[in-house]
């Protein structure tokens, strides 16, 4: 009697399989692998041709793993540690490099929040190399589902069922020292970032709702440059009431109090585990 020849998995491709869940899509794996992407998508297809069941789908610009690729992704990584770890073993293989992780996150309190993220993330992942982008709300959420961040902390209401609460940002007006508010029948001079903005949107609402007027005196891409604008006493600014107050402005209590702003957590397709609840918890601590 012939036995059948059992099916091979091929560890160059597992190797691509993991490599698209960690880096988030079929290009950025290419790029991680230095191979084509052409290559990486000839490797998923001869496992699907192993498997006989397609194993990845496409989902709008990123890539989804079908259950059954799912159970592969997950096999693969225990496969793929063992053949790694036999070599390192016999002398033939070297350690890998370790993983990187990139946090994306917007300007608000992110000097207060990036040294309690760099201590939990270091204590949580000693071998990872840790980078941080800081940017828009909304390049950062692109970039997190392009697989260029692997976990993000985002500020406003929560646009994805992935997104997990993590308190919320307190918010306080400020202005330069000896700086004089216009009479309440003139508007009211706001620096703020340049729309889309929740913060922007919170600073006019929040006068609006007692029937104060303003007007956007100065606007910047970046909060750096609301800050300068301040100082240099062009107008009121909303910002982030957590740390100690910005240098050369002073806190505006004659002003109307602002609603805070609820702050999420979301992790990548691929982020390491525990790495969400990591970030989460350090948010925590810090708005306690």
């Amino acid at each position: 009697m012939v036995r059948p020849v059992p099916s091979t998995l091929d560890i160059t491709a597992l190797r691509s399989l993991v490599a698209i869940a960690d880096s988030g899509g079929f290009r950025r794996a290419a790029a991680v692998l230095c191979v084509s992407q052409s290559a990486v998508s000839q490797h998923v297809r001869r496992l699907e041709k192993t498997i006989g069941r397609p194993l990845v789908a496409p989902d709008g610009r990123a890539t989804r793993f079908t259950p059954d690729g799912e159970l592969l992704l997950t096999a693969a990584r225990r496969l793929l540690d063992l053949h790694d770890g036999a070599l390192v073993q016999l002398g033939v293989g070297a350690p890998a490099r370790p993983s990187t992780i990139t946090v994306g996150a917007t300007e608000h309190a992110a000097d207060h929040l990036l040294p309690l993220w760099m201590a939990a993330l270091t204590a949580g992942y000693p071998e990872a190399r840790i980078q941080f982008r800081l940017d828009r709300g909304a390049r950062i959420t692109e970039a997190l589902e392009d697989g260029a961040v692997d976990v993000a902390v985002l500020i406003g209401a929560a646009h994805s069922p992935a997104c997990r609460p993590a308190g919320a940002l307190r918010l306080a007006w400020y202005a330069a020292a000896g700086w004089t508010p216009p009479p309440p029948d003139r508007p009211l001079p706001l620096v703020a970032i340049n729309d889309p903005c929740t913060i922007r949107r919170q600073a006019l609402s929040t006068l609006a709702r007692v029937g104060r007027t303003a007007w956007i005196a100065g606007e910047a891409g970046h909060l750096a440059g609301v800050l300068q604008a301040t100082r240099a006493g062009v107008g009121v600014a909303l910002l982030a009431d957590v740390g100690p107050v910005p240098p050369g402005l002073v806190r505006r209590d004659d002003l109307p109090a602002a609603d805070p702003e609820p702050l999420h957590v979301r992790a990548g397709r691929g982020a390491p585990p525990r790495l969400a609840d990591l970030i989460r918890d350090a948010v925590t601590v810090a708005l306690a």
